[in-house]
């Protein structure tokens, strides 16, 4: 039985190959913003031809579909980007993008008219680099050809920090393949993404749940993480570890240092930097806490029950907001590389 995973790994490109994931990722946005333009263009134009009283059958189209603005792109981008062509960047980035800005759109109209669930999404807006460096590959454009070398479209091949023989070895005996992958720039390192449809028959299998085991509920505070209580009346206590309030010196020093530093200035873009690797290291403690927690969990456990909390409303309230955001009960952004 085949399901959805991902896989996340490091890379360790060259300073040649960094410097060409960067265009890459500014071409993504460049798209991104090139998708916009287009839609609110052809939105405004439709609302000019209303005013005239042009029937409605015969207004304006707006390029909402990612097929729409693939075509848009391919018109008009040996005019206006020509240096897309003449520095050799892969074709399948724009496409990426054109996907995501039509999913974006996708989601606004959804959520508008009740047909998605959660927080109201907004409608998309302009792209800049301070939002970080990210783009796509669709199928398996990008994919490993080692345990630790990925192929790469127009960047060629990059070497990865970690071993990925569990993935390598059930790409090569087809209990898996590469459905589309992600990199992103995070505090001066890449991370590549794969997101794979994967046979875990084998690992489900090994770390199946016995029948014998406990069901239990839990009730997760700030003081203590969770209270977990088996329905054999056994109570257990996890105390989550303080990254935030261990390191708020480390930050608060760092965050100091940013705010001396002349606006504009190589100094201060330097200690932006060192300002983001302490953030990172602080997510990265986070994500390991509670990849642990729940990987515990989930093996030991045949039923689990959890309360439902108003994350969001919690940390608006500034006497907890500190203590919900520290001990990891808050969504964080970034996630540790998929395991078997």
């Amino acid at each position: 039985m085949t399901g959805r995973q991902g896989f996340r790994v490091e890379l360790a490109p060259t300073l040649e190959q960094r410097a060409r994931l960067g265009r890459h990722a500014g071409l993504s946005r460049v798209v991104e913003n090139f998708c916009l333009e287009k839609v609110k263009a052809a939105f405004a134009q439709r609302e000019a031809e209303k005013t005239y009283g042009v029937p409605e059958s015969n207004l304006t189209s707006v390029p909402w579909s990612a097929p729409a603005l693939e075509r848009l792109w391919r018109l008009e981008h040996r005019d206006r980007y020509p240096w897309f062509t003449k520095e050799g960047l892969s074709s399948r980035v724009p496409k990426e993008a054109c996907r995501v800005r039509a999913a974006g759109f996708k989601n606004f109209f959804d959520s508008r008219f009740g047909k998605r669930k959660g927080r109201k999404a907004g409608f998309p807006g302009w792209r800049k680099r301070k939002h970080g460096s990210r783009f796509r590959y669709d199928a398996d454009r990008a994919r490993p050809l080692a345990a630790r070398v990925i192929a790469l479209p127009g960047v060629g091949r990059v070497r990865a920090l970690e071993d990925m023989s569990w993935l390598t070895d059930r790409i090569a005996d087809g209990r898996a393949r590469v459905v589309g992958s992600t990199i992103r720039e995070q505090a001066g390192r890449w991370w590549l993404s794969f997101q794979l449809e994967v046979d875990r028959s084998d690992v489900n299998e090994k770390h199946a749940v016995s029948s014998g085991a406990p069901a239990c509920g839990i009730d997760v505070g700030v003081k203590t993480f969770a209270t977990i209580v088996d329905d054999d009346g056994t109570v257990t206590e996890i105390h989550a570890s303080k990254p935030l309030k261990a390191m708020l010196r480390k930050l608060r020093k760092a965050g100091k240092a940013v705010s001396r530093k002349k606006l504009g200035s190589s100094n201060r873009a330097k200690a932006v930097k060192r300002l983001a690797r302490v953030h990172l290291e602080v997510a990265g403690q986070r994500a390991d806490f509670l990849h642990r927690t729940t990987t515990m969990l989930a093996r030991s456990k045949r039923a689990i029950a959890v309360e439902t909390l108003n994350v969001a409303g919690m940390v608006k309230n500034r006497r907890l907001s500190g203590s919900v955001s520290s001990s990891a009960n808050s969504p964080t952004r970034r996630s540790g590389t998929a395991r078997a």
